[in-house]
């Protein structure tokens, strides 16, 4: 039987959390204010404050319910890509109105990444998280419903499609509807480029977790 983010009870807690929120946000679709995009730099200092991830916390940014930190072989990617972590991720800006059915998804289409939708922290030794990355996310029927008819991109660089292939026994997803994203590594030097979505320079090593992307 596939293995869905549906069977797990962690997900109780996500719609908890989803319906003061979350019902906010559907259809919700924003770039940057002044239409300009802004540099590396203006984006690092608009995230530095969430190197502390109470301040995240408090600004309605929640952990994944499965506590997963994502790697590129969990995901049927070659392990020498790397890693990308732990996400934790702001429910309205991803227009996610009510628990995964089968599979999370949602009607935003937020791409302004002086407010990224999902922040990735790096579990270190001591317990703690370090921030690594910023990413924005829209899923795919959402962002087609809304009459685009090109990827969203950044910097020029359109936005990678994550889609599960039902074929295999990974979720080449994280169990969500088919997506597009974009990483951005302001916090953790990247090999592979600022923009990839997996880094060798990063790790899960000592992240402890039940759950795996499996069927």
């Amino acid at each position: 039987m596939r293995r869905t983010i549906a069977s797990f009870p962690g997900l109780a807690a996500m719609a908890v959390f989803a319906f003061p929120l979350f019902g906010q946000a559907a259809g919700i679709a924003t770039s940057s204010a002044s239409g300009v995009e802004p540099d590396l730099a203006t984006l690092k200092a608009a995230s530095e404050r969430f190197r502390d991830v109470e301040v995240a916390l408090a600004e309605g940014y929640v952990k994944d319910p499965m506590n997963i930190c994502d790697s590129a072989e969990m995901l049927g990617r070659p392990v020498e890509l790397g890693v990308m972590g732990i996400h934790y991720f702001r429910p309205d800006l991803l227009g996610i109105t009510g628990p995964p059915d089968p599979r999370v998804n949602g009607t935003g289409t937020h791409t302004d990444f002086l407010r990224p939708a999902i922040l990735i922290y790096e579990p270190q030794e001591d317990g703690s998280l370090e921030l690594v990355a910023v990413e924005n996310l829209t899923f795919r029927a959402a962002w087609e419903a809304a009459g685009n008819t090109e990827l969203p991109s950044f910097q020029g660089m359109p936005y990678d499609l994550m889609a599960d292939d039902p074929a295999t026994e990974l979720d080449e997803a994280h169990m969500f509807e088919p997506h597009y994203d974009r990483h951005v590594w302001l916090f953790r030097e990247n090999p592979n480029g600022v923009f990839a979505q997996f880094n060798p320079d990063a790790t899960c090593e000592h992240h402890q977790s039940e759950h795996t992307h499996g069927r």
